[in-house]
Protein backbone atom coordinates (compact mmCIF):
# COMPACT_ATOMS: atom_id res chain seq x y z
CA UNK A 1 0.00 0.00 0.00
CA UNK A 2 2.82 2.42 0.83
CA UNK A 3 4.30 2.01 -2.66
CA UNK A 4 0.94 2.91 -4.22
CA UNK A 5 0.81 6.02 -2.04
CA UNK A 6 4.41 7.09 -2.73
CA UNK A 7 3.96 6.58 -6.49
CA UNK A 8 0.84 8.77 -6.38
CA UNK A 9 2.64 11.34 -4.25
CA UNK A 10 5.60 11.46 -6.64
CA UNK A 11 3.23 11.85 -9.60
CA UNK A 12 1.36 14.74 -7.94
CA UNK A 13 4.58 16.49 -6.86
CA UNK A 14 5.84 16.13 -10.43
CA UNK A 15 2.64 17.66 -11.77
CA UNK A 16 2.84 20.56 -9.28
CA UNK A 17 6.50 21.17 -10.13
CA UNK A 18 5.68 21.03 -13.84
CA UNK A 19 3.02 23.70 -13.32
CA UNK A 20 5.53 25.83 -11.39
CA UNK A 21 8.04 25.32 -14.22
CA UNK A 22 5.39 26.41 -16.72
CA UNK A 23 4.81 29.63 -14.76
CA UNK A 24 8.52 30.37 -14.57
CA UNK A 25 9.00 29.77 -18.29
CA UNK A 26 5.93 31.80 -19.29
CA UNK A 27 6.77 34.81 -17.16
CA UNK A 28 7.83 37.62 -19.50
CA UNK A 29 11.25 39.04 -18.56
CA UNK A 30 9.71 42.43 -17.85
CA UNK A 31 7.48 40.82 -15.18
CA UNK A 32 10.12 38.69 -13.37
CA UNK A 33 10.45 41.47 -10.77
CA UNK A 34 6.73 42.40 -10.72
CA UNK A 35 5.08 42.45 -7.31
CA UNK A 36 2.52 39.81 -6.41
CA UNK A 37 1.18 40.67 -2.96
CA UNK A 38 4.33 41.64 -1.03
CA UNK A 39 6.99 39.81 -3.06
CA UNK A 40 8.24 39.68 -6.61
CA UNK A 41 7.53 36.84 -9.01
CA UNK A 42 11.21 35.91 -8.61
CA UNK A 43 10.99 35.75 -4.81
CA UNK A 44 7.79 33.69 -4.79
CA UNK A 45 9.24 31.11 -7.19
CA UNK A 46 12.38 30.84 -5.04
CA UNK A 47 10.44 30.73 -1.76
CA UNK A 48 8.32 27.87 -3.09
CA UNK A 49 11.34 25.80 -4.05
CA UNK A 50 13.31 26.65 -0.90
CA UNK A 51 10.64 25.28 1.43
CA UNK A 52 9.99 22.25 -0.77
CA UNK A 53 13.72 21.52 -0.64
CA UNK A 54 13.85 22.10 3.13
CA UNK A 55 10.90 19.83 3.91
CA UNK A 56 12.28 17.00 1.81
CA UNK A 57 15.06 16.82 4.41
CA UNK A 58 14.60 14.51 7.38
CA UNK A 59 14.80 17.49 9.74
CA UNK A 60 16.19 21.02 10.04
CA UNK A 61 19.65 19.68 10.92
CA UNK A 62 19.83 17.53 7.78
CA UNK A 63 19.08 20.47 5.49
CA UNK A 64 22.19 21.65 3.66
CA UNK A 65 22.48 25.14 2.24
CA UNK A 66 23.46 24.92 -1.41
CA UNK A 67 24.83 27.52 -3.79
CA UNK A 68 21.20 28.25 -4.73
CA UNK A 69 20.49 29.21 -1.13
CA UNK A 70 23.63 31.28 -0.77
CA UNK A 71 22.67 33.24 -3.89
CA UNK A 72 18.91 33.40 -3.34
CA UNK A 73 18.81 33.73 0.44
CA UNK A 74 17.84 31.65 3.44
CA UNK A 75 14.05 31.78 3.53
CA UNK A 76 14.00 30.72 7.17
CA UNK A 77 15.27 34.23 8.06
CA UNK A 78 11.81 35.76 7.66
CA UNK A 79 12.89 39.19 8.88
CA UNK A 80 14.71 39.79 5.62
CA UNK A 81 13.20 39.09 2.18
CA UNK A 82 15.19 36.77 -0.04
CA UNK A 83 16.70 37.97 -3.28
CA UNK A 84 15.55 34.97 -5.24
CA UNK A 85 17.35 33.68 -8.31
CA UNK A 86 17.55 34.43 -12.00
CA UNK A 87 15.06 32.60 -14.20
CA UNK A 88 17.77 30.20 -15.38
CA UNK A 89 18.98 29.44 -11.84
CA UNK A 90 15.38 29.01 -10.66
CA UNK A 91 14.72 26.46 -13.41
CA UNK A 92 17.94 24.61 -12.50
CA UNK A 93 16.93 24.62 -8.83
CA UNK A 94 13.49 23.30 -9.76
CA UNK A 95 15.08 20.43 -11.72
CA UNK A 96 17.32 19.60 -8.75
CA UNK A 97 14.32 19.67 -6.37
CA UNK A 98 12.45 17.35 -8.73
CA UNK A 99 15.30 14.83 -8.72
CA UNK A 100 15.66 15.07 -4.93
CA UNK A 101 11.92 14.55 -4.42
CA UNK A 102 11.73 11.46 -6.64
CA UNK A 103 14.69 9.91 -4.84
CA UNK A 104 13.52 10.70 -1.31
CA UNK A 105 9.85 9.88 -1.82
CA UNK A 106 10.67 6.54 -3.44
CA UNK A 107 12.55 5.54 -0.27
CA UNK A 108 9.74 6.40 2.17
CA UNK A 109 8.34 3.51 4.22
CA UNK A 110 5.21 3.18 6.29
CA UNK A 111 7.39 3.82 9.34
CA UNK A 112 8.97 7.01 8.00
CA UNK A 113 5.66 8.34 6.69
CA UNK A 114 3.99 7.66 10.03
CA UNK A 115 6.92 9.15 12.00
CA UNK A 116 7.33 12.76 13.06
CA UNK A 117 7.77 15.42 10.39
CA UNK A 118 11.20 16.34 11.76
CA UNK A 119 10.24 20.02 12.04
CA UNK A 120 9.04 21.26 15.43
CA UNK A 121 6.91 24.01 13.90
CA UNK A 122 5.02 21.36 11.92
CA UNK A 123 3.81 18.88 14.56
CA UNK A 124 2.40 16.17 12.33
CA UNK A 125 3.63 13.06 10.53
CA UNK A 126 6.12 13.02 7.68
CA UNK A 127 3.34 11.77 5.39
CA UNK A 128 1.28 14.83 6.25
CA UNK A 129 4.37 17.01 5.81
CA UNK A 130 4.54 15.86 2.18
CA UNK A 131 0.87 16.77 1.66
CA UNK A 132 1.52 20.12 3.35
CA UNK A 133 4.40 20.73 0.90
CA UNK A 134 2.23 19.82 -2.05
CA UNK A 135 -0.43 22.31 -0.92
CA UNK A 136 2.27 24.97 -0.46
CA UNK A 137 3.53 24.51 -4.02
CA UNK A 138 0.00 24.67 -5.43
CA UNK A 139 -0.82 27.78 -3.39
CA UNK A 140 2.07 29.66 -4.97
CA UNK A 141 1.48 28.20 -8.43
CA UNK A 142 -2.05 29.61 -8.10
CA UNK A 143 -0.64 33.05 -7.26
CA UNK A 144 1.84 33.00 -10.13
CA UNK A 145 -0.56 31.63 -12.73
CA UNK A 146 -3.30 34.11 -11.76
CA UNK A 147 -0.78 36.94 -12.18
CA UNK A 148 0.37 35.60 -15.55
CA UNK A 149 -3.21 35.30 -16.82
CA UNK A 150 -3.45 39.07 -16.37
CA UNK A 151 -0.21 40.00 -18.15
CA UNK A 152 0.22 37.57 -21.06
CA UNK A 153 -1.92 36.80 -24.08
CA UNK A 154 -0.86 33.20 -24.78
CA UNK A 155 -2.74 31.37 -22.05
CA UNK A 156 -1.99 27.84 -23.24
CA UNK A 157 -2.63 24.93 -20.92
CA UNK A 158 -2.02 25.53 -17.21
CA UNK A 159 -3.26 22.33 -15.63
CA UNK A 160 -1.07 19.23 -15.40
CA UNK A 161 -3.00 16.17 -14.27
CA UNK A 162 -0.09 13.99 -13.19
CA UNK A 163 3.56 13.20 -13.76
CA UNK A 164 6.56 15.12 -15.02
CA UNK A 165 6.85 16.64 -18.45
CA UNK A 166 9.10 19.22 -19.97
CA UNK A 167 6.82 22.19 -20.21
CA UNK A 168 7.35 24.82 -22.89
Amino acid sequence: MVKVFTRALISQFEAALCMLQECIKKCPPEHWESKIANDSFRQIAYHTLFFFDLYLSQNEGDFRLLDYHLEGGDERASYEPSKGLSREATLAYLADCHDKAVSILADETIETLDGESGFSRLPFSRGELHLHSLRHIQHHVGQLSAFLRKVIEDQGSWWVRDGWRDCH
